[in-house]
């Protein structure tokens, strides 16, 4: 098996934050591995795919640019996809778990009979002893053997909803793949000079059997209003809030601070606020510059999601409340209480 391989997702020939945060890992994966870092890229005008990755490190790009390939259809990108890795021969692919990711990885590891692990949270290159335990037919005894198997790709991940913390390995089918979501890792260039080679791949031949029954007349886009992940400050409130008139108070805070307003799933759950505002394992991953915890007890799903943030305020009546162990500060107080405090003081010193 050779390289570690990068699906890079693209939209109107940019390539998505997800797939240059997966660039940004693969990169310190492979040089752990002593072996490349490749991606695929597929999409129509994407001639200057070099001059947005090559500077994560990128050693090969394997391009396929055509006017059919985009927007993303299912099929003809997992052909293309089968077909490179075959031919490749990869250790390693790794997807972004957005929409895309999650249709395309699970098909192409169904085509190619290897494993896929969903959402990790993190990635590590480990070893493993298998042990088995049979039993000898002759003397009934049962015999324990060990099978050492190095370098590895460790997926983890959250498991049993999030109440245990599982490393996933897949000892014999190759490659290992994995799906990974938007801001769980960091986005970083490696080098801004760094220059790869560009591989055309000929995917006429991966695309002589296809029939493109599906065609997209027209697309209808509409940007999410809300911007959780690019916020430098997130106000956010859980089920402790008590109320959705009480989240107009994170709303002022939020607009005084410059920031913006998350949620646990408690709250979305309670009808506090949208579905896009959530925070944690089945919402959105985050990292600001201060994240301000409001009535949220901090159960590891949420922690998930927001654990990596640079500094993370806890407001709660429950001074063991989990949130707290991962606080910088703690404020132990009733929210609807504390907030207006820091409103007023905030509006008058900061005149």
């Amino acid at each position: 098996m050779n390289n570690l391989f990068v699906y890079c997702e693209i939209e109107d020939s940019v390539v998505a934050d997800v797939s240059l945060e997966l660039l940004t890992k693969g990169r310190k994966l492979a040089n752990e591995l002593g072996c490349k870092l490749e991606a695929i890229a597929i999409d129509k005008n994407i001639s200057n795919i070099g001059e947005q990755i090559f500077k994560y490190g990128v050693d090969v790009i394997h391009v396929c640019d055509d006017a059919k390939l985009a927007p993303y259809q299912t099929i003809p990108h997992q052909k293309i996809v089968c077909d490179i890795i075959r031919q490749e021969q990869p250790q390693i692919i790794l997807f972004g778990a957005s929409s895309v990711g999650r249709d395309l990885a699970p098909r192409v590891a169904s085509a190619l009979k290897c494993g896929l692990t969903a959402d990790c949270t993190s990635l590590q290159i480990g070893d493993y002893l298998e042990k088995k335990v049979t039993k000898n037919p002759e003397t009934g005894e049962l015999v324990t053997t060990e099978t050492p198997y190095k370098n590895l790709l460790l997926q983890i991940r959250p498991a049993f909803g999030g109440n245990i913390i599982a490393t996933i390995v897949n000892l014999h089918a190759r490659p290992q793949m994995a799906t990974v979501r938007e801001g769980v890792m960091k986005k970083e260039v490696y080098d801004a000079n760094y220059k790869g080679e560009i591989k055309p791949f000929d995917f006429k031949k991966s695309l002589s059997d296809v029939d493109f029954v599906v065609k997209i007349i027209s697309r209808e886009i509409e940007k999410s209003k809300i911007n959780l992940k690019s916020a430098p400050v997130i106000v956010a409130g859980g089920y402790g809030v008590g109320s959705k008139d009480n989240f107009r108070l994170l709303h002022e805070l939020a607009d005084l601070l410059g920031g913006e307003v998350g949620a646990s799933r408690a709250a979305v759950d309670a009808g506090f606020t949208e579905h896009e505002r959530q925070i944690g394992q089945t919402g959105v991953t985050v990292r600001p510059k201060l994240y301000i915890a409001c009535g949220i007890s901090g159960q590891v799903q949420h922690r998930a999601g927001m654990q990596e943030s640079a500094i993370i305020v806890s407001i709660n009546t429950d001074e063991n409340a989990p949130i707290n162990s991962i606080a910088d500060y703690v404020i132990t107080g009733d929210v609807a209480e504390v907030l207006p405090k820091i409103i007023k003081s905030y509006k008058a010193n900061s005149k």
